[in-house]
């Protein structure tokens, strides 16, 4: 049995929908927080001038490398671990960027790391891509997003819905200007940064 993920399914056409235009002139993706492999699986079958590099943390390699294996096209390339909180990071590099429902799970440090690190994996004048639910001037867009930010913290104080102005600023630290804000299905966001 291969992970699956229920959100996954729901949202990776949308997700597309968008990456085809922000990745539309990119070669080589870096996924971060690859997890069940199914959106790079979709993806990269979906954007087949791409050659997209899933990474995760080593407990979610051996499902995400069995999908890869069982489901993955050619321009899909064999899972890395990438751990941000820990050195070194793999050798990978990549003109894009992406990564799915992962700012709410990490801790504020781990987004701090992940944002700090981009310098080693994204290439001059990249695109980075994040999907998940945000904050904006500290308030929720919606009642569910507040009780799933509730959910989150009390599974792990940690975690929890980020707040947008603080993300962008991690952003433009490491050298990154924001060319969209995409509204998505569930109460999500798609925020594309494109590098200077």
């Amino acid at each position: 049995m291969l992970p699956f993920s229920e959100a996954c399914e729901r949202n990776k056409e949308p997700i597309l929908a968008v990456l085809r235009e922000a990745f539309a002139d990119r070669r080589r993706v870096v996924e971060i927080g690859a997890g069940t492999g199914q959106h790079a699986v979709h993806f990269s079958r979906h954007l087949p001038h791409v050659a997209w590099q899933p990474t995760d943390r080593a407990e979610w390699l051996e499902g995400l490398a069995a999908r890869v294996a069982a489901e993955g096209p050619p321009n899909l390339l064999p899972p890395v671990e990438l751990d941000v909180l820990h050195e070194p990071w793999p050798a990978v590099r990549g003109d894009a960027v992406f990564s799915a429902n992962t700012l709410h799970i990490m801790s504020w440090p781990a987004v701090e790391a992940l944002f700090a690190g981009l310098g080693r994996i994204l290439e001059p004048g990249g695109v980075l891509a994040v999907y998940g639910p945000f904050r904006y001037r500290g308030a929720f867009t919606t009642r569910s997003n507040a009780e799933f930010d509730a959910m989150l913290r009390e599974r792990d104080p940690a975690s929890g819905v980020r707040d947008f102005e603080a993300v962008d600023a991690l952003a433009v630290a490491a050298g990154l200007a924001l060319q969209a804000d995409h509204a998505m299905p569930a109460n999500n966001q798609l925020l594309v940064w494109r590098g200077k």
